[in-house]
């Protein structure tokens, strides 16, 4: 890939990114050398928004490039965002990538995505394509939100409207199962063999969330097709691995000037990228071994790792550093307390709890997790971080909550990331600010979060501390640090809990 040449071009002099205009562009940046058209279009990709583009189409245009294979194009699916389709079509599937490590900035084009289909208005496109046996895979990035299942139980939510719409829909319909299951049928009827669905969304508990998502659903509409897919389905899950922020008209102007890519849609992201894939396919499986991507016969621990430390530690940073009155990870990453925090958090709480897994330094791997968060090129937005915090906080951090007391190890810095997700939740900083809770549970969570200001067994009696709230004594330990949040800040409480937490790893 190309380095940011250091005189950018002025704005003037950017030529819009399209098929017809890509080798004018291979002087500045990397550009697709292989034959886009005969690429065959073998995965569906539901949920094609920025950290798809970032992650998987990457590797699909690896793919590409090497020569290897031509059988795994990408064809792009958009359940909620006309904007994907429009932007990328504009471009004919074209993006820009750029990597933006501590030292160097790197720039692509990627090429693998060909088509791309806004589900509410190209229903019939999106199920043509479900069908048509070329399909090999879908794969999936549509949040955990979008799977139904409850962070708790797992149970999936029949009851929930936009399910309840699917079961009666014949055309188009609002969840990704609807569409699946009506793929499904029609290929069992047809006698075409059923594709993979790979879930590259970041779930856990559950190692096969799509599979629990799916076959309920189509329980619900047919128990005959509901155990053909469990039958005939494979389900492989996945770790997947790079922060990938939002792209805002900065990245757009930066990606002009400095590489003179007219682009509308590109997508900055960091240089670590990592994709590790469970080994169980319905209909033949890509070489990603070629291009990075790591096969393994069980990717669980791989996925425990990755999520109680990269996501937990997102939800954590998120809520607290907020509160502190920054908007950033790498301002928040200055902030000699908050990496403190960070780095105890990790290495003192969090990694003692895991397990060790064969080819994987763990120690190094949460080293690297401070570097990529602290990455001044590779700024995050906190409030990106913060969305669906209610779940992130019950899947990713309360479970090494749970853990650490029933092992007896310390755990003040993990209930310090309840606390300022409590705190968060009430909606406002500590300047009485409003926050903006995107969060499928904001209404009833915030209810709780704003009952429990002095006493938090209102909030405590969700049922994600079902295991908890009969704790001894944690009840008044949470509701003393959220006092402490609202009455000393953020900083000086996250300090005084750093030297008491030094304190205590003397005294084991």
């Amino acid at each position: 890939m190309f380095d940011v040449i250091p005189s950018p071009w002025r704005s003037k002099s950017s030529v819009p990114l399209s098929e017809a205009t890509l080798q004018l562009h291979a002087n500045r940046v990397d550009v697709p050398t292989y034959d886009r058209s005969a690429l065959y279009r073998g995965v569906v990709h539901i949920g094609a928004g920025n950290f798809h583009r970032a992650h998987q189409a990457v590797y699909f245009d690896d793919l590409a490039r090497s020569g290897i294979s031509n059988r795994w194009g990408v064809t792009g699916v958009s359940l909620h965002s006309p904007d994907v389709k429009d932007l990328l079509s504009a471009q004919d599937g074209l993006y820009t990538v750029v990597q933006r490590g501590h030292d160097r900035q790197t720039a692509r084009v990627v090429g693998s995505i060909g088509a791309v289909h806004y589900a509410p208005n190209d229903g019939a496109a999106v199920r043509a394509a479900l069908a048509d046996p070329q399909t090999r895979i879908v794969s999936l990035t549509i949040t955990d939100n979008g799977y139904f299942l409850n962070p708790v139980t797992n149970e999936f939510d029949a009851d929930h409207p936009d399910v309840r719409a699917d079961l009666i829909a014949s055309a188009g319909y609002a969840t990704a199962w609807g569409y699946l299951a009506d793929a499904l049928e029609r290929r069992r009827r047809a006698g075409v063999v059923p594709f993979t669905v790979l879930c590259c969304d970041n779930i856990a508990g559950d190692t096969q969330p799509a599979r629990t998502a799916l076959v309920s659903f189509a329980a619900l509409k047919d128990p005959r097709l509901a155990r053909w897919i469990d039958t005939h389905v494979a389900f492989p899950s996945t770790m997947v691995d790079r922060i990938t922020p939002q792209t805002s008209k900065s990245e757009r102007k930066f990606v002009e000037q400095a590489f003179g890519v007219a682009d509308k849609w590109p997508v900055v992201t960091e240089p670590h990228r990592q994709w590790v894939i469970e080994d169980s396919f319905s209909n033949g499986r890509p070489p990603l071994e070629e291009v990075g991507a790591e096969f393994v016969a069980d990717v669980r621990d791989h996925k425990l790792i990755k999520t109680r430390l990269l996501n937990g530690t997102h939800i954590a940073l998120a809520c607290l550093a907020t509160l502190a009155g920054y908007q950033r990870t790498d301002e928040a990453m200055r902030d000699d307390v908050i990496f403190a925090y960070v780095e105890k958090l990790l290495g003192d709480e969090v990694q003692p709890l895991l397990p060790a897994v064969p080819g994987m330094n763990t120690p190094e791997y949460r080293g690297t997790l401070l570097e990529r968060l602290s990455n001044p090129r590779m700024s995050d937005q906190l409030s990106r971080l913060a969305r669906r915090g209610t779940n992130k906080i019950a899947t990713f951090v309360l479970p090494s909550l749970q853990e650490a007391i029933a092992q007896g190890r310390p755990h003040t810095l993990l209930m310090l990331a309840v606390a300022g997700w409590a705190r968060y939740m009430r909606g406002h900083d500590l300047k009485g600010r409003k926050l903006r809770l995107e969060d499928s549970q904001a209404i009833p969570v915030a209810r709780l979060a704003n009952m429990a200001r002095r006493n938090p067994d209102p909030l405590l009696g969700h049922e994600m501390f079902a295991e908890l709230r009969g704790v001894r004594g944690f009840a008044e330990r949470l509701g003393a640090m959220i006092a402490d949040i609202d009455e000393r800040g953020v900083v000086p409480t996250l300090r005084e809990a750093l030297r008491n937490g030094e304190r205590e790893l003397v005294a084991r």
